[in-house]
Order: structure tokens, then C-alpha cells, then sequence
């Protein structure tokens, strides 16, 4: 590959530090730009504003540039863009693929159990189509958010991921229309991460595997939106001491970034990397760069 043809990013959400799953997702996607002889991106992504903490996009910078992990281009942030998603949906509205819908969660928790369907634990309610045009759309409710018109036949999404293999998922089955535009006016991840990736011409997109069960629906709005699909490769999850995925949310501590080898070199393990060689992040970097490439 030249490096017009490969364009890859790293999309942290600022709400805190990076912690170490997450720099396992940045050297995983630097690597491989850097194997492909790529261009890698850092893009904030800071859509949801009540999340975010103030200077953490900075901190997290820092981080990185600590690691040797520096932007090829500006950074960019998503709260700039937001007239890029206005536009989107707009199309997706006027060809009929995106709607306004009225219910609450309590709506949708009350309209399954009305067809004696019930919320698996931890998973998302799959939303019923309570508000979809077909079935008389608001019915003279007040809108409160957006979401995309999931076609059953078009629904079934198969992808090859470049770490996990074939993947499969009916998104009209598991997930149902999902949100484009939040109760509260923000953009949702979906929208807003395939409008960004087209828009910097992101060709490969690496990322934790948490992240894997969403690549359907953003492939069903490139192809709504006649974007290309990027090739995708989701990451080993960094795990707790109990098991579960080390996330902001769950209180993941900040990097420890004394020794900013020693915190690349547990990243590279957990990417099945050898030890680090060389006394320096830069040395290492090119070290892993041509294992990565192996």
C-alpha cells in the first residue's frame, strides 16, 4: 500500500484520561498505518458534551506524544462538525431512511413487554418500530430523537474483520432502528463516527473489540449514505483483575506514564508483540512496527 491509500485514526472520547485498554487501540492502529506506510489521525471525539472532561482532549495528547504517538495531520474534533451531521441526516431524512420518534425508554420497555419480549440483562432494548411512518409515525406526540430506518432485507450485515475473522449480525433483529439524533439534541456515536471517517478519508479503521458489535450499523449508513466502507481489525480487550473491560466507566486509572516504555511495552503484549527492544519509545515503536508487519 502508498500512503494515499491507507488513512487511519485513533478516536478517543475525552472524558478522562487514557487508561490501558485504550493505548492498546492507539499503538494497534499507529502500527498499523505505520506498517502500511499510512497516514494515522487522532480525532476527539467529543459529541457528548455532558461526558467530557475539560482539558482531558489536552491530557490525552499528551499521553501520546509522551509514547511517541503524534497526529500525522491536526487533530480534529467532533464538536466542530456538527453541521456535517445536520447534513446527513437531512439526506437520510429525505430519502426516507431516518425518522423522528417519540418514545422514552419506559415507551419502548412498555411496548415489548406488550409482545411478550423482554430486555436480555446488559443488552440494549431492541427497538420495536413503534414510531416508523407505516405505523402512523408520531401520532401526534412531540419528536424527541432521530433514528435510521433499518431495512429487514438489507439488515443481515456479514464483514470479514482483520483480527477477529467473518462476522455476521441482523441489525433489524438485534438492534432494530437505532438512534442518529439523542432525546437531548446530541448526536449519537453511529452518525457521527461514519460522517468523521468519511470525511477524513479513513480507510482502515482499528479499534478496541468492544467497539465490534457496532460496525452493521455504521456499514447499513455508508451504504444509506453512499460511503465506502472501511476495512476494520478490532483489538484484544485489556481485562481487570475481575474480568471485566477496563473502560473510564467502570474507574480504569489514568496511564502511568513515568515510564512511557514500560506502559508501551504491556500494551504491545497484550497485541501479542515481543518485548520491547531498544532504550527508547521511538526505538520500540520501530521495533513493533516490524513485528506488526510480520
Amino acid at each position: 500500500m502508498t500512503t494515499a491509500s491507507y488513512r487511519g485514526r485513533f478516536a478517543p472520547s475525552p472524558t478522562g484520561p487514557l487508561h490501558a485498554g485504550s493505548l492498546v487501540a492507539a499503538l494497534a492502529s499507529w502500527l498499523d498505518a505505520r506498517t502500511h506506510g499510512g497516514v494515522w489521525l487522532v480525532r476527539m471525539e467529543d459529541v457528548d458534551t455532558p461526558r467530557c472532561v475539560p482539558g482531558a482532549d489536552e491530557e490525552i495528547l499528551r499521553q501520546l506524544a509522551a509514547c511517541g504517538l503524534i497526529s500525522d495531520e491536526p487533530v480534529a474534533w467532533q464538536s466542530t462538525r456538527t453541521s456535517l451531521y445536520q447534513q446527513a441526516l437531512d439526506t437520510l431524512a429525505g430519502t426516507d431512511q431516518a425518522y423522528p420518534c417519540a418514545c422514552s425508554r419506559k415507551d419502548i420497555e412498555i411496548a415489548l413487554l406488550a409482545r411478550g419480549l423482554h430486555r436480555e440483562r446488559h443488552h440494549a432494548a431492541v427497538y420495536p418500530g413503534t414510531c416508523r411512518p407505516e405505523r402512523g409515525g408520531l401520532n401526534g406526540r412531540a419528536a424527541r430523537a432521530w433514528r435510521f430506518a433499518v431495512n429487514p432485507t438489507e439488515a443481515p450485515v456479514d464483514w470479514t474483520d482483520r483480527w477477529l475473522g467473518p462476522q455476521t449480525q441482523d441489525v433489524a433483529a438485534e438492534v432494530g432502528d437505532f438512534v442518529l439524533r439523542r432525546a437531548d439534541g446530541l448526536w449519537a456515536y453511529q452518525l457521527a463516527v461514519v460522517v468523521d471517517d468519511a470525511r477524513q478519508g479513513i480507510t482502515h479503521v482499528v479499534r478496541g473489540q468492544d467497539l465490534a458489535d457496532n460496525t452493521a450499523r455504521q456499514v447499513l449508513l455508508q451504504r444509506a449514505l453512499g460511503l465506502p466502507t472501511p476495512a476494520y481489525l478490532h483489538t484484544p480487550l485489556v481485562l481487570g483483575a475481575h474480568g471485566e473491560k477496563l473502560s473510564k466507566q467502570n474507574g480504569a486509572q489514568a496511564l502511568d506514564l513515568s515510564e512511557p516504555l514500560a506502559a508501551l511495552g504491556r500494551a504491545a503484549q497484550a497485541l501479542g508483540l515481543p518485548a520491547a527492544r531498544g532504550s527508547t519509545p521511538a526505538q520500540a515503536l520501530d521495533a513493533w512496527t516490524k513485528a506488526w508487519r510480520a
